[in-house]
């Protein structure tokens, strides 16, 4: 039998999936690794940890499937984080990832440099810490022997693919989220370049997300226990393969991801930035189709998206950090007593604002912030309090993309978050609309098994897209409970308002962000 693998290299875990051509999911694994936080807003992850658990992810979905042929792999990763490669072609040192907040005063000074609107309408977002762009631009001077060794600047799951074909290459999904990357012409944007004293030189070549980026390494292979010579397909950003595996490919449908952040996601045939700089306007997968002809769905060129730092990573932080649970049932257990708190959590709030935040305050400086503490409050109310700011930030994220334009008939859920039942329904009543939960979980690898399959030929994009999308029963919001979510939502936005100013002095008071 034949199949497709789908690698998604997430924040917490990397994942893999077997697919069939038909779409069912063979096999699956994964495997975890840490962030390193040595510093405050630092977040380093090591890619030999990357590559390890790739193996072993690899490894325990083969053990499910058998002797299957694995004709094609794709990739799928995590956005915006930098990996520097010598002339050897070995990392040098730690991957600096997505939330690390240490580039602030860089992210200001390249953003005047290039002036704000014009930044935004080369790379369709407002440059955010964390972004390849701004991690360059402060690895630079703070770590100049680093970068004197530096051949070669990958993101996280271009690393991947390095480490399965030799070949350095990206793609525009997800070259997008480095604002390096001119998102018109889906090309390096030579204007930013000059401004970083940056060489194209050393960064990937740029081909279609269904390309042939290169072929699985006879050495690769034997780690994996493939066989060698396998087509490596460019693949895709998470955030955009989710979307893809979830049939959110036009602008008539939304997707939600609550995983360790969160994002919503509209596509577009155009790109429409905020002239506020409060949103993303990226390359989605698909090709923009020349000329007007559309006669079945084709798949927008471009997406809006709505950002926000910490969902699952805050709930992991209070089960880990504050009630110091690490066993495998822990995350049932919270979300169970999660349940049994009313909406609105007895009046307690949280700001999910742990590692900065990006849509719509584009603030590195945010906080996390509990308000309304009393002595009746338990494990409980603090489980659904931060279900519900999470939930909270990424609406009011998504009211971002309304104010441009986004006007989708149809919501789906993805991520880590949608396997909750109580986390579904706050996510319904938050935004007071049905609520289509995706029945795999896994979309972004599921996504990159896709891409793989087109890339090799065996079938359209689109239409496939479509086809593979499976959703679990529809959650309708309780209108009693919405009303109480919008009650409680200004109270929510006035919180960060109002302590905007402290959060900023005590980053300063512990070092900075």
């Amino acid at each position: 039998m034949s199949a497709l693998l789908g690698i998604d290299l997430g924040t917490g875990s990397v994942k893999a999936v077997i697919v069939a051509p038909d779409g069912r999911v063979l096999g699956r694994g994964s495997a975890g690794y840490s962030i390193r936080q040595t510093r405050p807003g630092w977040a380093e992850q090591e890619p030999e940890d990357w590559w390890r658990g790739t193996v072993k992810a690899v490894r325990a979905a083969r053990v499910q499937t058998g002797e299957v042929d694995v004709l094609a792999v794709g990739l799928s990763g995590q956005m915006h984080g930098t990996v520097l490669l010598d002339g050897q072609g070995r990392a040098i040192g730690p991957a600096i990832i997505w939330a690390d907040t240490r580039s602030a005063e860089q992210v200001a000074d390249l953003t005047n440099r290039i002036g704000a609107e014009r930044l935004v309408d080369l790379t369709g977002s407002p440059l955010a810490v964390g972004f390849q762009a701004g991690t360059i631009r402060w690895i630079q001077p703070n770590q100049p022997d680093r970068w004197d060794q530096v051949t070669t600047v990958l993101l996280p799951k271009d690393y991947l693919g390095w480490r399965l074909t030799h070949v350095s290459a990206t793609e525009p999904s997800d070259a997008s989220g480095t604002l390096l990357f001119d998102v018109r012409t889906r090309d390096w944007s030579e204007e930013i370049l000059s401004a970083l004293d940056l060489r194209r030189g050393q960064l990937p070549t740029v081909d279609a997300s269904t390309a042939i980026r290169g072929y699985l390494s006879d050495a690769a292979a034997a780690e994996l226990g493939l066989r060698g010579r396998i087509p490596v397909v460019g693949g895709g950003a998470d955030a955009p393969l989710a979307a893809l595996a979830a049939g959110v490919i036009e602008p008539d449908a939304m997707l939600l991801t609550i995983s360790s952040g969160s994002q919503v996601i509209v596509p577009t045939d155009e790109v429409r930035v905020d002239r506020q700089g409060r949103m993303h306007t990226w390359c989605s997968c698909f090709e923009p189709p020349a000329g007007d002809l559309r006669p079945g769905p084709t798949g927008a060129g471009w997406y809006q998206m709505g950002a926000t730092m910490v969902s699952g990573l805050a709930l992991r932080w209070l089960q880990e950090n504050v009630f110091g649970l690490r066993d495998a049932d822990a995350y049932d257990d919270m979300t169970n007593w999660a349940a049994r708190a009313p909406v609105g959590a007895d009046g307690l709030i949280f700001l999910p604002y742990l590692a900065g935040e990006r849509t719509p305050l584009m603030d590195p400086y945010a906080r996390g912030l509990f308000l309304g503490l009393t002595t009746a409050h338990d494990r409980s109310h603090l489980t659904r309090a931060v279900m519900e700011g999470a939930t909270l930030a990424l609406y009011d994220a998504y009211g971002v993309l309304g104010d441009n334009g986004a006007a989708p008939r149809r919501t789906v859920l993805a991520g880590g978050g949608a396997r909750s039942a109580v986390w579904r329904q706050i996510v319904a009543d938050v935004f007071g609309v049905p609520i289509r939960p995706l029945a795999d979980v896994d979309g972004s690898a599921l996504g990159a098994a896709l891409l793989a399959g087109v890339g090799i030929g065996l079938f359209d994009l689109a239409t496939t897209a479509l086809a593979w999308a499976h959703y679990g029963d529809a959650v309708l919001p309780d209108p009693a409970a919405h009303e109480r979510y919008q009650r409680l939502l200004p109270i929510f936005r006035e919180a960060y308002v109002k302590h905007r100013g402290d959060f900023r002095a005590l980053a300063d008071m512990a070092g900075g962000s």
